[in-house]
């Protein structure tokens, strides 16, 4: 099955291919529990339905107890036999039984109805596309693009997605006809019609009683503890970590080093400029813990070098520098185990980014000299280079201060690019129109219709924005491809349901507490860990793009902008793009992010389909 052998990267370990007259669905496994059984698709006793999973879910041995108490029979030693008996026994609600990672596909070959979910938060990717009667699906776009018989045109709406934020926003993909399953829902599609999508899922911040801030951090500590164990022994293989030196990875590596009688094998990437290297901070924490480290250091010719296939791993543009990094992290890690924890969803659901404590800041602000802010947003650049960088960052945090609620303060402070620079990219072009000065409000009624639903707390809103759009369509999706292209498995603890769970309880101010977000999870791993080691500032996997685009990286950059066809579109406005080029090679504006953005979009054009 030619649609297979797109994503073996995804499972080198076996394939299988199940068809019925005019459907057919396959999968490749990179075998994790039950190494020697579970070969899939996995059939029912009595043959009618049938399974393929991507994925792993944490709690399957005590889920396949009970079924067994109910009756079921399992042939397997492994969790994709035990999913297909949870939905026969509980059907829909069997979804919410199921602690871990999964994009499933389930057949039912007597009703010729087909089911597919994704899991809660969509950690693992779905794709679908319904065109002409026929339905195609897959855990990456390359799975459905090679189907035959289907056409597939960009979409304008994705790229100015794109643009705007970095990354194409689920539901939609880069694809007109291509969607994306939304997390925590499922599809079903049988003969008599059009596929039907649902929630079974949706996250929501809930009301609690009083509680001490310590009754909070002993219930995450235990909770994390718990979580990191199941995490760690649903693996019939070696689980090894990876280390960044910041908060919620630490915390992974601490909690599995208390429950581990080995060393943990760790992995960190580090940086040749070194104001971006915080691999020393990961090596500290893996000597204090015992760790069996490795750490690999990345220069800008490397990352040069691996973007053409760093950007083939993703198959639409992505913009996200820090997957160079991950790409490099993860084929380090995958050349000695097969399963890695890592502590990405830990700053969505505990409020870590600097973003949540502006928001917080800005929501006290009184509402009149909130709406004040936008007369300073719209003043021209300052005329000297060393103030107008500061300028830049401080109009952006007035415009979106002077927005309606925190939902939209969300969007504002997401762009990679300000509205008025998208009306200069965009002039003349398909999209010229789309930045109204209304445009962010437009988002807010598409996404958010009715914010207060959320909470009326606008951080909270904020935040539940981060964690339904940005965290699967920019962080999950940057890990899973650069993951899966190197047959690796990453697993995020954070993001379990019962962490989720008790996030979604704990109020902001306990999250967010005198200005340090993560609270909780600072205090509770505090002890594991080095003396003061979490009192340094947050940095994350930076890349100098501004100094990049001004050296070598920029002729490399501009060659791609002019022979890779986008010049020639008509997507974008080419005048704008040179000009833009130059003011970043002046000093006059940086504009890094969009440059590398641009050079990415460049080389997906390069590999789409029907150039």
């Amino acid at each position: 099955m030619r649609q297979c052998a797109t994503i073996a990267h995804r499972g080198p370990d076996s394939e299988g291919v199940f068809v019925d007259r005019d459907f057919a669905f396959g999968m490749r496994r990179l075998s994790i529990i039950d190494l020697n059984g579970s070969e899939q698709p996995i059939f029912s006793a009595d043959g009618r339905h049938a399974i393929v999973f991507n994925g792993e879910i944490y709690n399957y041995r005590r889920l396949r107890d009970e079924l067994a108490a109910l009756g079921h029979c399992f042939g397997t030693r492994g969790d994709a036999e035990v999913i297909l008996a949870a939905w026969r026994q509980w059907g829909a609600a069997a979804w919410n039984r199921l602690d871990g990672m999964f994009a499933v596909a389930l057949w039912d070959r007597e009703t010729r109805q087909l089911t597919l979910a994704r899991d809660h938060v969509g950690i693992k990717p779905l794709y679908y596309m319904w065109q002409g009667g026929r339905l195609a699906f897959g855990s990456e776009l390359k799975a459905v693009l090679s189907v035959d018989g289907l056409t597939f045109d960009p979409d304008p709406r994705a790229v100015h997605d794109y643009f705007s934020f970095g990354h194409v926003r689920g539901p939609r993909s880069i694809y007109s006809r291509v969607a994306v399953l939304p997390p925590g829902h499922i599809l079903q599609l049988d003969a008599a019609g059009d596929p039907r999508t649902e929630a079974f899922w949706r996250a929501r911040y809930e009301s609690v009683g009083v509680r001490t801030e310590d009754a909070w951090v002993d219930e995450f500590r235990d909770t994390w503890i718990s979580t990191v164990r199941s995490q760690m022994l649903a693996a019939d293989v070696d689980v090894g970590a990876f280390l960044s030196g910041g908060v919620d990875s630490s915390a992974v590596v601490a909690a599995m080093a208390r429950q581990s009688d080995r060393p943990i094998k760790t992995f960190t990437i580090g940086f040749a400029e070194r104001a971006y290297d915080e691999s020393g901070y990961a090596e500290a924490v893996a000597r204090h813990l015992g760790c069996e480290h490795r750490t690999h250091r990345v220069d800008p010719q490397m990352a040069w070098a691996v973007l053409p296939e760093l950007q083939r791993a993703y198959d639409e543009p992505f913009a996200d520098p820090s997957a160079v990094p991950t790409w490099y992290l993860s084929r380090l890690a995958a050349q000695e185990v097969k399963v890695a924890l890592s502590g990405d969803g830990g700053d969505e659901l505990f409020f870590g980014y600097k973003r949540h404590l502006t928001e917080r800041r800005i929501g006290a602000l009184p509402p009149a000299l909130r709406r004040g802010m936008r007369s300073f947003a719209e003043l021209p650049p300052l005329p000297w280079a060393a103030g107008r960088a500061v300028m830049q960052r401080w109009q952006k945090t007035a415009r979106s201060a002077a927005l309606p609620n925190g939902a939209a303060r969300f969007f504002a402070k997401t762009q990679i690019t300000a509205p008025a620079l998208r009306r200069r990219l965009f002039a003349g072009t398909p999209l010229e129109g789309r930045d109204r000065e209304d445009s962010i409000v437009e988002l807010v009624d598409e996404y958010y219709p009715n914010p207060d639903a959320i909470s009326s707390d606008g951080l909270e809103q904020f935040a539940m924005a981060d964690l339904e759009l940005n965290l699967p369509s920019a962080m999950l999706t940057k890990v899973d491809r650069a993951s899966m292209a190197h047959s690796l498995e990453v697993r995020v603890p954070m993001l379990s349901q019962a962490i989720v769970a008790l996030a979604l309880r704990m109020p902001a101010e306990i999250k967010l507490r005198n200005g340090v977000g993560k609270f909780p999870v600072r205090a509770a791993v505090a002890p594991w860990l080095p003396a003061n080691f979490l009192d340094r500032r947050k940095q994350g996997f930076q890349i100098p793009l501004g100094r990049w685009f001004r050296d070598d990286f920029e002729a490399y950059a501009r060659e791609l902008w002019r022979d890779s066809g986008v010049a020639q579109s008509g997507l974008l406005n080419a005048t704008t793009v040179d000009a833009l080029f130059d003011e970043h090679r002046a000093g006059r504006r940086d504009h890094g992010r969009l440059l590398y953005a641009l050079c990415i979009f460049c080389l997906w054009w390069l590999e789409r389909p029907g150039r």
